[in-house]
């Protein structure tokens, strides 16, 4: 009988289907149940830092890996404490807390990620939530632990919606007087605001978070009080307490101080303001201030925008750090009163290029008409440093229809500015290196070789005997917020005032959010 060659394709054709539906099947029997093949995972425990109960966290992800060469499957991959745990697991982008007959491919892995909620539980200090996820492969049973430690909170959360402003929540009503206890952190969601005659007091050691975008503002004639100490400082930070996030700047906005009636200040001591927008922003908003800010061992650092941004106020502030910004590490505008005594201005912002001074002063603010309003302006800057990456880390833009004071005195200023008028510039060593311990870990205390040691002016050093680790200055006082001490440490970070070292830049995607203050000079583009 003669076939045609259709016939011979067909037949061809049928033989590569029985082919391929042989090596089909070889694949799918080549399961292995080999008891000794077991499973492998990227960590042995899954941990999670402090987690604010009923908000949630970042998401962890976990591998699994089939290191074999046979194909395995997981009968059972399941959360030990089931539809009772505080965590939730995906696999293959299904939530789930049981999972059956997981195939993995010999050489392959799989990612689990993993989230958890904690439920209040009425406890102050932090709690450890454990769990683990159950694997159960050819009879093998193993296991990954999970692991989180919870924290109850203080849950700020705006309830007022107005056109034009940020949603915000009173805490301060007034004539009410409102403590903010070291017992639990407090998490604000919004603004949380000291309404005009009210006052919020944060009691030491307590620790204020912020949720993106959210900041705390004191309006017209509120007040705030912040008493922290040398040993129990109160925090200012983000929400985020993974520790990648404990050097990421930008992620809440800022702390808003408006005009005051006289005797009524703002305090603010023994403080690390951190990883905002703006750290504090002071400003004569309906009236000219009668009140004053009092900043007494604060660090302001790592802010998008700007540390401290001033508009007509009034700032005295010794033993201050104002580091790393990445437009203005100070910033004060439209005139006003402003002295800096025994303090560091550092400006080794890393994230992105800085063109800005550190420190920029000017005596006029812009009307509706582009034309300059004059106000008066007296600044100095006594036994303080002032230096940065910038050839010029300070600039003024002043308008003669207004007195334009300012002064340096026993202190370093990294400039291209002429120093030589001695009214002005009083014994100010000019570009020359402090010598900073580790400027890349934010450890701003000088080195025993630093030109700031024992060249402080000892009247104004007796103003501030102490430095702002409580260390003595006298009879040597040295400029700068850090008197150096014979044998200090520098192999660690200093106390608590110093984060741990800042997540590489690289990995970071800056935000400048929020309504950034244009400084520049008239009839600039």
């Amino acid at each position: 009988m003669k076939i045609g060659k259709r016939h011979i394709n067909i037949i061809m054709l049928i033989s590569l289907l029985g082919i391929l539906i042989t090596v089909s099947c070889r694949k799918e029997e080549a399961i292995s149940d080999n008891p000794s093949l077991k499973l492998s995972f990227s960590v042995d425990s899954v941990v999670f830092d402090t987690v604010f109960t009923s908000i949630g966290s970042a998401t962890k992800q976990l591998r699994v890996h089939n290191r074999s060469n046979s194909k395995i499957r997981i009968s059972n991959l399941s959360l030990g404490l089931g539809e009772q745990s505080a965590y939730r697991i995906n696999v293959d982008g299904v939530g789930a807390n049981n999972f059956t007959d997981i195939e993995i491919s010999g050489g392959d892995s799989i990612y689990i990620f993993v989230r958890v909620t904690i439920d209040p539980k009425n406890i102050n200090n932090p709690y450890v939530v454990e769990d683990d996820i159950h694997f159960l492969t050819n009879g093998n049973e193993q296991s990954v632990k999970l692991i989180a430690w919870g924290q109850d909170a203080n849950y700020i959360l705006a309830d007022t919606y107005i056109e034009g402003l940020p949603p915000f929540k009173i805490v301060a009503d007034s004539l009410e007087v409102v403590h903010w206890t070291n017992q639990k952190p407090y998490v604000i969601y919004g603004y949380a605001v000291i309404d005009s005659y009210g006052k919020l007091i944060i009691d030491e050691g307590a620790r204020i978070y912020f949720h993106e975008g959210s900041g705390l503002w004191a309006y017209v004639d509120g007040v705030l009080n912040v008493d922290g100490t040398v040993e129990n400082q109160v925090t200012f930070k983000g929400d985020r307490l993974e520790h990648e996030y404990d050097d990421v700047p930008g992620q809440w906005d800022r702390i808003w101080l408006m005009e005051g009636r006289a005797g009524h200040n703002h305090i603010i001591n023994n403080a690390v303001i951190s990883n905002g927008f703006i750290g504090l922003q002071t400003e004569s908003f309906l009236r000219l201030t009668e009140n004053k800010v009092k900043l007494h061992n604060v660090i302001v650092e790592n802010m998008t925008g700007i540390g401290i941004f001033s508009r007509i106020f009034n700032i005295e502030a010794n033993n201050t750090v104002v580091a790393n910004c990445g437009g203005y590490n100070v910033a004060l505008t439209g005139g006003g009163n402003y002295s800096f005594v025994q303090s560091t201005i550092a400006g080794y912002w890393s994230f992105s290029v800085r063109n800005t001074p550190a420190v920029f002063i000017n005596n006029y603010l812009i009307d509706t008409l582009e034309q300059p309003i004059p106000f008066p302006i007296n600044f100095n800057f006594d036994n303080s440093i002032l230096y940065g990456f910038n050839e010029n880390e300070f600039e003024t833009d002043m308008d003669g229809g207004a007195d334009s004071l300012y002064f340096f005195k026993s202190s370093i200023l990294k400039t291209e500015l002429d120093i030589s008028n001695t009214e002005i510039y009083t014994d100010v060593l000019k570009n020359e290196d402090p010598l900073f311990v580790n400027v890349e870990e934010k450890d701003f205390r000088i080195d025993s070789l630093s030109p700031a040691v024992g060249r402080a002016d000892k009247a104004i050093a007796a103003t501030v005997p102490k430095d702002i680790l409580n260390n003595q200055r006298m009879p040597l006082p040295d400029i700068g917020a850090y008197q150096f001490v014979p044998g200090q440490d520098t192999s660690e970070t200093k106390n608590n005032l110093i984060i741990p070292p800042r997540f590489p830049a690289k990995k970071l995607e800056i935000s400048r959010k929020g309504n950034y203050p244009k400084l520049k000079k008239r009839g600039s583009n």
